[in-house]
């Protein structure tokens, strides 16, 4: 479909090419937590330990993130429909894989290919809903719709994947995606528009040095969890990731289109709420796994029962993020902020004195509804202070830097987590409590490793707020920016 053709497309039927994109993105955003509350299940299918049993969500997140800002210079490049396509092609085909997969390595190579396809098709996605509805009303009703996806996808994904966990099997959590990105790779070309090619070049060495250098530094975390801070492996892992991430900065600041320009960080405050950013998605996301390991493994919740655990976490963010913007303009970002920080920490410490014997109401509920109050009240004005003063020719670099840093937060704070509870828990049961069984010496060091994953998470956030008073300026923001360039956390690099 040529370009002279997108009018008559974007005029013709705009709402099924909005529901074809975004059913792509809920899929792709869905995939980043639906296998949270399967992962039990995965640990026994495929024998993986509990320290490498993080690489089925690094595995997927490492990619996305670390190609995310290329997948969008692809699109510019070759045409955002065919990129998209291409994407969803790949995620489908790593989906059907990753079901099929009969060890651990291929699973884990399985979801790496999720992780590219999704870093090909997001970014994609809201430039074709912003090239597909007029600007006005429509277009802000299409991005109104697309927040929706994106903050209640990952949320959904944690009930969905304890439902499908319970009711059908593990490898229906990866095979639900082939259904539906078969349909949107036959259905997209009829409705969706090919977006004009533009001139440009690919940062291929800087996008593979970025994901190379984070991957090489959670190995390492890892490593040390299993075999410990003098294993060769894991020093060589740490050495290797210093030499690649040092590459990566030298040819980012050479590079002529850089995939991730370094001007953007020589705001103070911007480059603080990246800090910020990273600091608190690193303590967050490796929450979500430790909860998911104890409400499982040691209060012996279900699948489901898990899923549904979390949906104090979920109504609270949501309805607390709808709020944010509003409070903005009265107290300010920076005094919000600092405001969400408090029960983010207070969360973490609450769970850091988990036990065999805590029950959900009295030692979960609480820290539940405390994350989800803290995450909606930071999150929008962080985002904020990391598109503020952006000029307009990076605006696309800065919104998807940000979300490469969130991803790439996510992975390295979940490698961080389990080094830390693997430590804890090698102690525990080399000293355990006299007059235990087997078994509940074993609970034992396991609820040890992930009440100190816990404390670690504290401290993480606790050094977040701690950069976001000491280098995000104060300024009084208002909400109307945000709305936009929320969304763009996966637009294209340009």
């Amino acid at each position: 479909m040529s370009s002279s053709h997108a009018p008559e497309n974007r005029r013709g039927r705009p709402g099924i090419a909005l529901a074809i994109m975004l059913s792509a993105q809920l899929m792709i955003i869905l995939d980043m937590t639906v296998v949270n509350i399967a992962l039990p299940h995965i640990q026994a299918s495929l024998h993986f330990s509990t320290t490498t049993l993080s690489w089925v969500l690094n595995g997927y997140t490492l990619t996305s993130g670390g190609l995310l800002l290329l997948g969008g210079r692809a699109g510019d490049i070759l045409g955002r429909r065919r990129v998209f396509i291409a994407g969803i092609a790949l995620f489908t085909l790593a989906s059907l894989a990753g079901g099929l997969a009969t060890t651990s390595g291929l699973l884990l190579a399985a979801r790496a290919l999720q992780g590219v396809g999704g870093a090909m098709a997001s970014p994609a996605v809201l430039a074709l809903i912003v090239t597909s509805f007029p600007e006005g009303r429509e277009r802000t009703r299409a991005l109104g719709i697309y927040m929706g996806v994106i903050t209640g996808g990952s949320s959904l994904g944690l009930v969905l994947g304890g439902v499908i966990t319970e009711w059908l099997s593990w490898r229906w959590v990866l095979f639900i995606n082939v259904p539906i990105g078969l349909a949107v790779v036959a259905i997209a070309p009829l409705f969706v528009a090919e977006t004009p090619r533009l001139p440009g070049r690919f940062d291929l060495v800087g996008a593979l040095a970025a994901t190379a250098g984070v991957t090489a530094l959670v190995y390492g975390f890892i490593r040390a969890a299993a075999s410990g801070w003098g294993d060769q492996l894991t020093l060589a892992a740490f050495g290797a990731a210093a030499v690649v991430l040092t590459l990566f900065v030298l040819t980012e600041t050479r590079a002529r289109q850089p995939i991730t320009p370094m001007r953007l960080f020589a705001d103070t405050s911007r480059a603080g709420s990246f800090i910020a950013r990273l600091l608190l998605i690193a303590g967050m996301f490796g929450v979500f796994y430790f909860l998911t390991e104890f409400l499982q493994k040691v209060m012996g919740f279900s699948p489901l029962r898990a899923g549904v655990a979390f949906l104090p976490m979920t109504f609270a963010l949501f309805a607390v993020s709808r709020l944010a913007p509003r409070l903005m303009p009265r107290v300010g970002a920076k005094p919000l902020m600092i405001a969400g920080m408090l029960p983010a920490i207070a969360s973490m410490a609450w769970l850091w004195r988990v036990t065999p014997g805590t029950g959900y109401w009295p030692g979960i509920f609480g820290p539940m509804l405390l994350i989800g109050v803290g995450m909606g009240l930071v999150f929008v004005p962080l985002t904020t202070a990391s598109l503020a003063g952006v000029p307009a020719s990076d605006s696309g670099a800065a919104s998807g830097l940000v979300n490469m840093i969130q991803l790439a937060g996510g992975s390295l704070g979940l490698g961080v987590l389990v080094a830390v509870f693997g430590t804890a828990s090698r102690h525990a049961a080399s000293h355990p409590l006299a007059g235990l069984t087997p078994l509940a010496r074993s609970q034992q060091a396991l609820t040890h490793g992930i009440a100190a994953a816990f404390g670690f998470a504290a401290l993480l956030d606790v050094a977040s707020l701690l950069v976001i008073i000491t280098m995000i300026r104060s300024r009084r923001t208002a909400p109307a920016p945000v709305a936009a360039p929320q969304p763009r956390e996966e637009s294209v690099a340009s």
